[in-house]
């Protein structure tokens, strides 16, 4: 059966990043460079090469500054022309959307991820949709495919839900949402259940939710009435639980790795790990790297 295809993809963006300030204080998190560009180009990039053709940013107070991003700069690219910068121009140009293909809703209050969602059903409307979260940047292994377009074949392949996972240490289980995983599909496996942040010992798997999600709109009637939960927040994990009764999910596991840009160590590690991958800047990357790592270890002797 050919499943409806996936167009439309939300991003919550209204959060106010407290995990990494004071960087965020007058600078929205999904702006923060991630080395050469901003955190939140990437997960665009990634959206694009699943064949995403419509981005739904779901935006709070003081976020003009990713709406002026993904516009242009007149004065910025006039310049450039003049001093004869044309692959810099090219870049600026690559990274704007078709006209029209990008929206903007506001979250008047920070009610949670599922409230987040439920503020973009108009624009998607009843049809299937994707969901990244922009902390996460995911860089895949050499070889494998981006995370939402290996969910997209499952999606193709299984229909329904899909959810991306990453393997964590099992003593970490408890600090994540995770899956309880079923039978193997030919594409992906089955999702059984899912808890968010189980208590030690009791985690049904390592698998943790990793920030990307395929869902049917149905999710937006569970998210009209759902209740507060964890941190008095309406918690999309709560809604795809009872969408799960009615509907099937499945999860794909992502040969790569996910880095949590909304964590100070994490966006280290993100800034670090992209750094070393640029094809331009790599190699001077990686001796700058060594450099700064052989004075600190110098200074703890």
């Amino acid at each position: 059966m050919t499943q409806p295809k996936i167009r439309k993809a939300v991003l919550p963006v209204a959060g106010l990043g407290t995990r990494v300030l004071p960087a965020t204080k007058a600078v929205p998190k999904e702006m923060l460079a991630v080395f050469d560009r901003p955190a939140i180009q990437y997960v665009i990039d990634e959206a694009r090469d699943a064949g995403i053709e419509h981005i739904v940013f779901v935006t709070g107070r003081n976020k003009s500054a990713i709406e002026d991003y993904f516009d242009r700069a007149y004065e910025l690219e006039d310049t450039l022309r003049q001093k004869g910068k044309t692959d810099v121009l090219g870049d600026l140009e690559a990274i704007l959307p078709a006209p029209g293909s990008v929206s903007f809703v506001r979250q008047q209050a920070p009610n949670g991820l599922g409230h987040a969602v439920w503020c973009a059903r108009d624009v998607i409307g009843h049809e299937p949709f994707a969901l990244l979260l922009p902390d996460m940047i995911m860089v895949p292994d050499d070889g494998a495919r981006q995370c939402l377009a290996a969910m997209m074949d499952v999606y193709g392949a299984e229909g329904g839900n899909v959810i991306g996972v990453n393997a964590v240490a099992p003593e970490l289980a408890h600090q994540y949402g995770i899956v309880a995983t079923g039978a193997q599909k030919s594409q992906g496996f089955a999702i059984t259940g899912m808890v968010e942040k189980p208590p030690k010992g009791t985690a049904p798997s390592n698998l943790y939710i990793n920030g990307r999600y395929i869902l049917q709109p149905e999710i937006f009637d569970i998210l009209a009435t759902q209740e507060r939960g964890a941190g008095g927040e309406i918690q999309i994990t709560d809604a795809m639980r009872k969408l799960m009764a009615d509907q099937p999910f499945h999860g794909l596991k992502f040969a790569g790795r996910v880095y949590d840009c909304g964590d100070k160590i994490g966006y280290l590690r993100a800034t670090a790990a992209l750094a070393l991958a640029n094809d331009a800047f790599g190699a001077d990357a990686l001796a700058a790297l060594t450099d700064e790592i052989a004075i600190a270890a110098a200074k703890a002797r």
